[in-house]
């Protein structure tokens, strides 16, 4: 039986709950609903959780162990041939009930053992689905009984659901809270033991990067480099590419918007310009490498103004970034500049002032921090991006300023070394969290600048 149908057992008696607590809490009453303590939504909310919440915690206990808990008990009931072995050859041997489980073929003569295994893995599944069901529903009903026996003129309904409420509140704080501890301490972790092996001061420092090591000691690049700074100079090169592109289209794009464009074009363009922000980046990455990149060796090659230019650059990878940031810079600086208030303006227009020069003169001054604010979030953005660079600037780690050049970022390098099966043990793998560690650092900090230049600078007005 599928734990989906008790999670619609438990929506049918939520509903049904919540009526139910409604029409009792009426009758309670005898139709004078002010000598309840609480409103009836509130009894019905109150008898709506009773019934839900037991059952809903059951099965998500249950689906978070289920697999865990049926696999323990198929390998449990084999040979000790097959159990008594190395962490290495037991995971093999999970995998293989797993995958027989599922109907997959792994591809090699597995031991009718370890068939049964998996049947018994199945089976276990399913008695257990369906004990989960019966119990669920049995604790919903009696959840739902208990809840309708305690409805009283002196029942607090509205005291306990803000109670449940408030709980169930601060637990999703506390899992975006321990999600972010995780990554960060994960990252942590396994870039300390990536500098175990690398000293911090040649990864931060060191201009080569060639993070391939050898499975001999004898082959060509066998010791490896693990020198940064060409990812840090391609990423810094082609983050700037696209804030000069974002930030003056983007921002003139606001003040058009905020200031000159009437009621009607402001209702049209702002959501088609924000139509940039939801395009996949693969798209973008598409059009940078089939369409920008050929446009740039045109322009700037042979055919152009003669320049040496390669197949993947910079600059195509930066441009088609720079076009994916603009609605960022666009909207939150529309939104500041929007936030200035038409005091200002009339004051300004009062003693004199053109539109233009009230614009230069008081309403950018005005908006600046915010403005400010807007261009970090973006450089932030771009610094993170893979696709774009991946399709259009290439994996080449050159340390170059030249943007005709093909260069890579520390994303890309970052989804190269992370792509497929591979072994944590080696710095090679464990070189991509210390790249991690450090974009999570320059974002944070940049997130922090941003913060800070909005708090000093934010003009309050009343």
């Amino acid at each position: 039986m599928n734990p989906s149908y008790l999670l619609w057992v438990i929506l049918i008696l939520t509903i049904i709950g919540y009526f139910l607590g409604q029409n009792r809490a009426a009758r309670v009453a005898d139709g004078r609903l002010h000598r309840l303590h609480s409103v009836p939504s509130y009894h019905g909310i109150y008898v709506l959780l009773w019934a839900a919440l037991p059952a809903f915690l059951l099965l998500a206990l249950w689906v978070a162990m289920e697999s865990w808990l049926a696999l323990e008990l198929a390998i449990a009931q084999l040979p000790d041939r097959f159990t008594n072995v190395d962490a290495r050859a037991l995971s093999l041997l999970q995998a293989d009930v797993l995958n027989i489980a599922a109907g997959i073929n792994t591809g090699r003569e597995t031991a009718p053992e370890v068939k049964e295994a998996a049947e018994a893995y199945n089976n276990l599944r399913s008695m257990g689905d369906t004990a989960i069901f019966f119990v669920g529903l049995l604790m919903g009903l009696a959840g739902l009984r208990f809840a309708l026996n305690r409805i009283s003129l002196e029942l607090r309904a509205r005291n306990q659901v803000e109670s449940v409420l408030n709980v169930l509140l601060i637990l999703c704080s506390l899992v975006a809270i321990l999600t972010t501890v995780g990554i960060v301490l994960s990252l942590l972790f396994e870039a300390m033991r990536f500098f175990t092996w690398v000293p911090p001061a040649e990864f931060l420092f060191g201009l080569q990067w060639s993070p391939q090591i050898a499975l001999r000691a004898d082959q060509v690049g066998s010791s490896g480099a693990f020198g940064a700074v060409p990812l840090f100079t391609g990423t810094l090169l082609i983050t700037a590419i696209a804030m000069v592109v974002a930030v003056p289209i983007g921002l003139m794009s606001a003040i058009y918007m905020s200031e000159y464009a009437p009621v009607a074009v402001r209702s049209a363009a702002k959501p088609v310009l924000e139509v940039l922000a939801g395009v996949p980046t693969v798209v973008y990455g598409f059009f940078a490498a089939l369409t920008m990149a050929p446009f740039v060796r045109e322009t700037f090659g042979a055919n152009g103004l003669g320049l040496d230019v390669a197949s993947e650059s910079a600059l195509a990878a930066g441009i088609v970034m720079g076009i994916m940031i603009i609605p960022f810079v666009s909207s939150l600086s529309d939104d500041v500049i929007n936030a200035v208030p038409q005091s200002l303006r009339d004051g300004a227009y009062g003693l004199g002032a053109t539109k233009s020069e009230t614009i230069r003169q008081v309403i950018l001054p005005a908006a600046l921090p915010g403005i400010v604010g807007a261009v970090m979030l973006a450089i932030s953005r771009a610094i993170g991006e893979t696709m774009i660079v991946t399709m259009a600037a290439g994996l080449a780690a050159n340390l170059t300023a030249n943007p005709f050049e093909a260069v890579t970022t520390v994303t890309v390098q970052i989804a190269t070394l992370l792509v497929g099966d591979q072994e944590f043990d080696s710095p090679k793998t464990l070189s991509a969290f210390g790249l991690g560690l450090v974009l999570f650092i320059v974002t944070l900090a940049l997130n922090m600048i941003a913060l800070r230049v909005v708090q000093k600078y934010r003009e309050k007005y009343d």
